[in-house]
Formats: C-alpha cells, structure tokens, sequence
C-alpha cells in the first residue's frame, strides 16, 4: 500500500475526458481531492476508489 502525501502527482488509469491521465493530490484522508492537470477540474473521491484507479506515482509533493 502506498501512502499518499499532498502535493503528489498520480497517473490514473483511464484518462479524464479532456485527455488527460495526471493528477495532484489536494487532500488525503478518508476522501481524496484530486485536480486534473490539463483543465484545473476538482473531484472528490472515496480512499477506496481512488485508490483503485491510480496506476502509478509519477512525482512526490516533497520535491
């Protein structure tokens, strides 16, 4: 299990309607807030969902 952290860039596996397939993390806790990288859309998720649909970290928010 992985252990998300604020500010964390997460590739997901299907891709947002824009296009795009990379997000930030803005919250993590029992809901996770995620903003899309290309059109700036906010959504919130469940830990359980979210956590399914991410394929990989591409960047930590401590660098």
């Amino acid at each position: 299990m992985h252990k998300y952290q604020i500010g964390d860039v997460v590739k997901t596996r299907k891709p947002h309607p824009c296009g795009n397939d990379t997000w930030e993390v803005m919250r993590v806790g029992v809901d996770f807030r995620i903003k899309c990288q290309k059109c700036g859309r906010v959504l919130m998720l469940p830990r359980q969902k979210f956590e399914k649909s991410v394929k990989a970290v591409v960047s930590t928010g401590g660098q």
